[in-house]
């Protein structure tokens, strides 16, 4: 069952064409990931869904859930639908948080904004979401300054999936984090969405992430989609060569990085 579907969606800046004609649905508790070179036109897609673009820029096309045009719904609509159905990880997730709020304030925000509970039900419910990634709930009382990245990433992935969505849009949520840092993140990303059924909408360009984590994979190149399929046929039997390249690249990217280890070692 498809969650979203996207059809003919272009994104126009006023000299430039980014997304040119894209298709391409999202299904029911899957891990779709989105791939290809930075300027490819994936984050740009993943902004439009929720229609998060900057005002300089134009969505056209249709992005249907629920049998309604995203981008022809109202604002206080499209307000309902972002954060209780339709969530998101920012790459750039501190700027997410307005330094003076405490992370409890966050929460009660948020909650106050989808739903109608109790102060004490909404700070229970923010507790239980920090726990459910690994956070103590004395966060809940600091600031996000007197958090680390990796800490705050957490509760940004608490946060967003506070409200159990149906799609969470995660856009390179670990490049600003390490390789353990990133390997936890995604653990989490991969049993919290076997916890709630919710589809992951993954944007990255690390092809080490796909393999291991999702179940299907669109290939973008200069705003088109030039490949997609299950995760196996596309990484094991490319069809385009810009995607036998990608995989190629993060091939040696990986056999370089072995023999830095070694020589380290």
């Amino acid at each position: 069952m498809n969650l979203l579907s996207i059809r003919q969606l272009h994104i126009m800046g006023k000299q430039n064409h980014i997304v040119k004609g894209l298709s391409f649905d999202v299904r029911e508790g899957e891990w779709l990931a989105i791939v290809g070179q930075s300027g490819s036109g994936k984050s740009m897609t993943a902004m439009a869904i929720g229609r998060l673009l900057a005002p300089n820029l134009q969505a056209k096309g249709e992005i249907w859930y629920e049998g309604k045009n995203v981008l022809t719904l109202s604002d206080p609509a499209i307000r309902r639908l972002r954060g209780k159905r339709l969530a998101y990880i920012f790459q750039d997730y501190q700027s997410s948080f307005t330094p003076f709020l405490t992370i409890g304030q966050h929460f009660d925000e948020y909650q106050r904004t989808h739903l109608a509970l109790s102060k004490q039900a909404r700070r229970r419910q923010a507790v239980n979401a920090l726990a459910s990634v690994g956070l103590d709930g004395e966060i809940y009382s600091r600031y996000p300054f007197q958090l680390s990245g990796g800490q705050l990433q957490r509760v940004s992935i608490s946060l967003a999936l506070l409200l159990k969505p149906d799609v969470l849009i995660a856009d390179e949520p670990t490049t600003a984090l390490d390789s353990v840092s990133s390997f936890k993140i995604l653990e989490l990303l991969s049993r919290l969405k076997a916890d709630t059924g919710c589809a992951i909408l993954f944007i990255t360009h690390d092809l080490r992430h796909v393999r291991k984590y999702a179940d299907r994979i669109g290939v973008m190149k200069a705003g088109v989609m030039i490949e997609s399929g299950d995760k196996n046929q596309v990484l094991n039997h490319p069809e385009h060569p810009y995607t036998a390249s990608l995989i190629h690249a993060s091939r040696s990217l990986k056999k370089s990085s072995m023999k830095h280890e070694g020589a380290l070692g």
